[in-house]
């Protein structure tokens, strides 16, 4: 077999099609193998724990070629062989068993070392994810010399009969540490798919749903169906932000952000930026690119709008004709208080713009009364990237001799939303994120997993941007002190299965990293993320490595 040509991929045991070659594996290797069970003319072989083990899977072209079992509760297979099993084993660690490894015949050879060495990394991220620190096997007598060179300790007596011996053993998750990390810096980069927590602002975790409706066959943007979806979709984003019109784009939030550029270049008079963060800045960034007249007022990263300020500007006579920030600052996490900005506008006659791409479907966004306000599908809305939105309350007039035609809010408007191709693939993957949610329900979420997680890092003494103000609940940013380095804990992170923001060039110089709660979260692994970042931060170096496998 030539490992060039058959990529493995490990990944947690989700489907049921992988459940069914788990079982049909089991009975090979613990029944026509190793004879510890009784035959049946099913050929398939249900572990007794199969309910609360998660398996861990070795694939090659969607056919089982290893896996593992792990399970941390009590009673535990070796509970009941071995008595007072404790006493065996170091005292104060979280404890978890490892069964039913098994590599399939033909994989075994010059693939099983690969295929043991990820499985084990895999197996490595759990135990950090979860909390355990010490696993326990009943390790088949055969392999014993493979066991120990992992660095499993033997104790007590042998568990078993006849042909089906097996060897009490242990191992630390210090142990294999380092081989694990090895590995996972080594493969290929499609070949491990742990089921990691991603907490990136994008891309986001979607929905099954989700998927399923991206990967359906393309359909043309001409057909009464595909209109028919347009328009649902645009209706309930309209309902999600109480403006009166969305207009959609094949691009991303910064193609929206040109779009309200480019509106802004047909009005006259001068106009006003704030910036407190990186996206205030593109802002203004974007409002020079087209010669826009305007006055930027820069606030430092991190805290909130010198609305005094502000307020003195838009009460000059006369006042700016439009002020442009950002809702959500993404690149600090601070909520601008637009309530505030939005009744002075009304006041004052401003047309208020706002970039609501980090703060919409993380929430609620109130854009009634808005002149123009930019979305995004890949971050909150939690569909793919790839369709950005512009919303208002009035209908734009086109724009035919001054705006590039891609760029021309007011021909969307007068061709129905469509006057250009549009992907049916990503349309139907944002109408089926959108569609059914409970928003309600998704913001109290967030908000409630927020500040369990805040409360939590400021406990364990980590500083976060923008405490002195308002943050939004969906950002979370951590000023990590010297020694430690952005770059270096993101990667250990991702590693352990964790997934932050910390690539991009703004954190990387001020030393940051973000946890975002943007996407689908697994809820019952953020109990274990403070806990994984105090590791990764203040760990100490590993003893010398090895990794850890399973028995039944």
């Amino acid at each position: 077999m030539n490992d060039s040509r058959t990529p493995l991929v490990f990944k947690f045991a989700t489907e049921d099609w992988e459940l069914e070659q788990i079982h049909r594996l089991n009975y090979r290797t613990f029944v026509e193998e190793i004879p510890q069970h009784h035959a049946s003319p099913s050929h398939r072989l249900v572990d007794k724990f199969h309910a609360e083990n998660t398996y861990l899977i070795c694939l090659e072209n969607q056919k089982l070629a290893g896996m593992l079992a792990v399970r941390g509760r009590r009673p535990f297979s070796l509970d009941q062989k071995l008595a007072s099993l404790d006493s065996y084993l170091p005292a104060q660690r979280t404890i978890c068993e490892i069964r039913l490894l098994a590599i399939e015949k033909k994989f075994r050879g010059s693939r099983s070392g690969q295929i043991l060495s990820g499985l084990l990394a895999l197996l490595w991220q759990h135990g950090v994810e979860r909390g355990y620190d010490l696993a326990i096997i009943s390790g088949t007598t055969r392999q014993m010399r493979l066991y120990q060179h992992l660095g499993f300790v033997p104790f007590g007596p042998l568990v078993g009969t006849g042909e089906a011996q097996f060897q009490p053993m242990y191992v630390t998750l210090e142990t294999f540490e380092v081989t694990a990390r090895e590995f996972l810096r080594t493969a290929p980069a499609k070949s491990f798919q742990p089921s990691a927590v991603n907490l990136l602002p994008g891309p986001v975790a979607v929905r099954r749903e989700v998927r399923r409706a991206f990967e359906q066959a393309p359909e043309s943007h001409r057909t009464d169906s595909f209109k028919e979806d347009f328009r649902q979709t645009r209706a309930m984003l309209c309902r999600l932000t109480k403006a009166s019109r969305v207009e959609l784009f094949m691009g991303s939030g910064t193609l929206a952000n040109d779009v309200i550029a480019a509106q802004l270049s047909l009005l006259p008079g001068t106009g006003l930026v704030l910036s407190n963060g990186e996206f205030g800045e593109r802002l203004a960034d974007q409002a020079r690119r087209f010669q826009l007249q305007f006055e930027h007022l820069k606030f430092d990263w991190g805290e909130p709008l010198d609305l005094a300020l502000v307020h003195q500007r838009l009460s000059r006579t006369p006042p700016p004709g439009w002020l442009w920030c950002t809702h959500c600052e993404t690149s600090t996490g601070v909520l601008n208080d637009v309530a505030t900005l939005h009744g002075w506008c009304a006041q004052s006659g401003v047309k208020l713009c706002l970039d609501s791409i980090s703060s919409l479907g993380t929430l609620p966004v109130d854009l009634s009364g808005v002149y123009l306000a930019s979305g995004t599908s890949g971050k909150g809305l939690r569909a793919y990237a790839g369709i950005s939105m512009v919303f208002s309350n009035h209908v734009a007039a086109p724009a035919e001799h001054r705006l590039p035609r891609y760029l021309d809010l007011g021909l969307y408007s007068r061709q129905e939303g469509i006057p250009f191709t549009f992907s049916s693939n990503l349309l139907l993957a944002l109408h089926a994120a959108v569609c059914g949610v409970k928003w309600e329900t998704r913001f109290a979420d967030i908000a409630a997993h927020s500040h369990q997680l805040r409360t939590r890092l400021i406990a364990a003494g980590f500083p976060l941007v923008g405490e002195a103000t308002l943050t939004s609940p969906a950002v979370i940013t951590i000023a990590l002190p010297p020694p430690l380095e952005s770059v270096a804990v993101g990667n250990l992170m991702a590693e352990s299965g964790f997934l932050l923001s910390y690539n991009s060039e703004y954190l990387r110089r001020r030393n940051w990293i973000q946890i975002c709660l943007m996407g689908e979260m697994a809820t019952d692994k953020l109990d274990s993320l403070v806990t994984v970042l105090q590791r990764v931060c203040h760990r100490t170096p590993a003893p010398a490595p090895a990794a850890a496998p399973v028995a039944p």
